[in-house]
């Protein structure tokens, strides 16, 4: 059974938590944890309803739904079969990109099968050393214990912690205290761990939204450029990207990190609408406007194997 303590005295800056309402009871144990009110059983009907006869139904062999992903392909590299997903481009060069999906490689469309093959094994040492790496990342980041979603929980927000706070009541609402660092959810009674996953979840998404299009609006004015349109992505550890046609996606995830890391993401985004690569060039676009990313490069890619395992 879940323990009632009543706030002893309300937050002034939170006068809408209370007011109106009447005091809502704070439950230190998990919501979900409390039993729900017993329903009546539905009446019996007085009628007997007639038997049913099966009707036989001709039964279809299953489809798989058409995929929109690219092709992965599979190429034998020294005594290991790497697999990769191609995708063609019209960009002159091949570039390759890591990520927790494994090896991509986007290649111009004349360039032949046979000739990918050649520059993914000429490059070998440096895809095998990296897909290691983001292997041993991964493995190290889901050994670490996932979050109690309780009452008093605390969670990554902005480069520091807030502590969560769950109260029950007749509707669901989210109220952040910037100055007590407290983030309040208001829960239905009997409302599960996944409800309450699914509302902070949704919670970070709505301040990332709003932060990045401020970030991005003011980064674009300094770099001289403009974006088509921005959305926001949940990949695994790819924090953004940037298509031809100018269209952003930066990971929601970010809004975990500090601002300077956040910045330093969309700064890189921006920088490939001038520079669609990795060239010295391209840094040094991204240099114009974040003179530090060298840094924040490393800090983001350490910062990442820190969180905690929010929505595994």
């Amino acid at each position: 059974m879940a323990t009632l303590v009543k706030p002893t005295s309300p937050d002034p800056n939170q006068p809408d938590l209370f007011s109106g309402e009447g005091q809502k009871p704070v439950y230190t144990a998990p919501v979900w944890s409390i039993p729900p009110a017993p329903k009546k059983p539905p009446p019996v009907s007085p009628y007997v309803a007639p038997p049913e006869t099966a009707v036989p139904v001709k039964t279809r062999p299953l489809v798989a739904p058409p995929s929109d992903l690219p092709p992965r392909r599979q190429l034998l590299v020294g005594e290991f079969i790497l697999e990769y997903e191609l995708r063609r481009s019209t960009r002159r060069s091949i570039g390759f990109m890591i990520d927790d999906d494994g090896l991509r490689v986007t290649a111009p469309k004349r360039i032949s099968i046979a000739e990918i093959d050649e520059a993914i094994r000429t490059k070998q040492h440096w895809i095998l050393s990296k897909l290691k790496e983001r292997r041993e990342r991964r493995a190290a980041r889901l050994q670490k214990p996932p979050v109690e979603w309780i009452d008093g929980a605390q969670l990554p927000y902005m480069g520091a912690d807030i502590t969560l706070r769950l109260l029950v009541g007749g509707r669901n609402r989210s109220i952040y205290n910037p100055n007590t660092r407290e983030l309040w959810m208001t829960l239905l009674p009997g409302a599960s761990e996944e409800t309450l996953k699914n509302r902070v979840q949704t919670w970070y998404q709505q301040q990332a939204k709003t932060l990045f299009e401020e970030r991005l609006d003011s980064y674009a004015e300094r770099l001289g450029v403009q974006y088509h349109s921005f959305g926001l992505s949940s990949a695994g550890t790819r924090w953004g990207s940037c298509t031809a046609d100018r269209k952003i996606r930066l990971n929601w995830k970010l809004i975990h990190f500090s601002l300077p890391l956040i910045d330093y993401v969309v700064a890189h985004e921006l920088s490939h609408i001038l520079e669609m690569n990795h060239s010295q060039q391209f840094w040094d676009t991204v240099g114009l406007i974040y003179p530090e990313y060298e840094e924040a490069k490393n800090l983001l890619r350490k910062r990442s194997q820190e969180l905690p395992v929010l929505f595994p």
